[in-house]
């Protein structure tokens, strides 16, 4: 949750939903690149765990949500880093039949 005036607390970018997941989840699962960059700028966690994927940036990759994964990978989160549903970003952008976020990950270190 953000506070008028630029006063967002710490505590605010982490807190989680009934369903595990943060602001900067919701946002990348959503493809919503703006909120996310805003978010991470105000230090959310881009490898934070939760949420059904267990992860933002597998969240975005089944999406399809190429410009928030390009975003995320930038703001350092860990390509091969394991989720829940699926393995891992890679193979939620597979499922998901996404194939210009599979190549981005595998440009990105992605293991296959």
């Amino acid at each position: 949750m953000l506070l008028p005036q630029g006063q967002e607390r710490k505590s605010d970018l982490t807190r989680k939903d009934s369903e595990g997941q943060t602001s900067l989840y919701f946002a990348a699962a959503n493809g919503h690149c703006l909120t996310a960059e805003l978010l991470i700028d105000k230090g959310a966690e881009v490898n934070a765990h939760g949420g059904k994927y267990n992860n933002v940036l597998q969240a975005a990759s089944e999406g399809g949500h190429e410009a928030v994964v390009k975003l995320l990978l930038e703001k350092g989160a860990e390509v091969n880093a394991q989720g829940e549903y699926y393995g891992n970003a890679l193979q939620a952008a597979l499922v998901g039949t996404r194939e210009p976020t599979v190549r981005m990950l595998l440009e990105r270190g992605a293991n296959v």
